[in-house]
């Protein structure tokens, strides 16, 4: 069975004056569909440039990444964004939430540009937030509601479009440690639902609310296994930095 997701060999390198950064440096991986996943790593291990890749927002700049069998470095900028829009449901620290909006208005949006009908979208939006337990709040404003159930908007959004990766960058990173806990709940319970989520977080102590973990330090792959299993496991120092890339 081919991967959902699969990084054969790949480099990204960026140009820093004389010096020649080397983001991920020959990662090679493979995700399953129905997987959750953590990647993780402090700041500068190339945990970003991998998530901007696997989100296509970014490419390779050597070896390849097939994402459904499809590999991004051959596709234009129009495939990218189609692809993106087909198989991917993001989920980020800040929201990204649209304020004058009504939360029904914010998960259409993604649907909208997936040239999805106007009643079609209406529905999945609905169904979306019904499910993340907005229901009754579909005509607020982003602005009445609590940062967890800002979240929860943006989980719905994530989901409406049936994708086939929910890629959840620091979800948790704006919220008190309650309401992150509720928010990576429902990962997991998405996950138990059959959907593939990859999660993206410098935090061990969330990483390992995954099921396999894929460490990254400059830019290589230095642990990719049991989230439990005692190898998983960095020192206090390490887990406890709260630096971001």
């Amino acid at each position: 069975m081919s991967a959902l997701i699969e990084f054969l060999d790949v480099c990204k390198t960026y140009q820093m004056g004389d010096t020649v950064v080397r983001a991920a440096d020959h990662v090679s991986m493979r995700i399953d569909k129905g997987e959750f996943v953590a990647i993780v790593g402090q700041s500068g291990s190339g945990k970003s440039t991998c998530m901007n890749i696997i989100g296509c927002l970014d490419v390779p700049s050597s070896g390849v990444y097939l994402l459904g069998g499809r590999d991004v470095g051959k596709l234009d900028k129009n495939e990218l964004s189609e692809i993106r829009n087909e198989m991917l449901g993001f989920i980020f620290q800040q929201y990204n939430l649209l304020p004058r909006l009504s939360l029904l208005e914010n998960v259409e949006v993604p649907l909208m540009y997936a040239g999805m009908s106007r009643a079609q979208r209406r529905e999945r939006a609905r169904e979306a937030l019904t499910m993340v337990g907005l229901g009754d709040k579909l005509q607020h404003k982003p602005s009445q509601l609590s940062g967890g159930q800002q979240q929860r908007v943006s989980i719905a959004r994530a989901l409406a479009g049936n994708p086939a990766v929910i890629l959840a960058d620091e979800p948790t990173g704006a919220l008190d440690s309650r309401t992150g806990r509720e928010v990576l709940k429902m990962l997991k319970d998405l996950h138990e639902a059959g959907n593939t989520v990859v999660l993206i977080t410098h935090d061990n102590s969330i990483a390992m609310q995954a099921q396999r973990i894929i460490r990254l330090e400059d830019g290589c792959i230095v642990y990719d296994g049991d989230a439990h299993a005692p190898e998983a496991v960095v020192s206090p120092g390490l887990a406890g930095k709260a630096e971001t890339v």
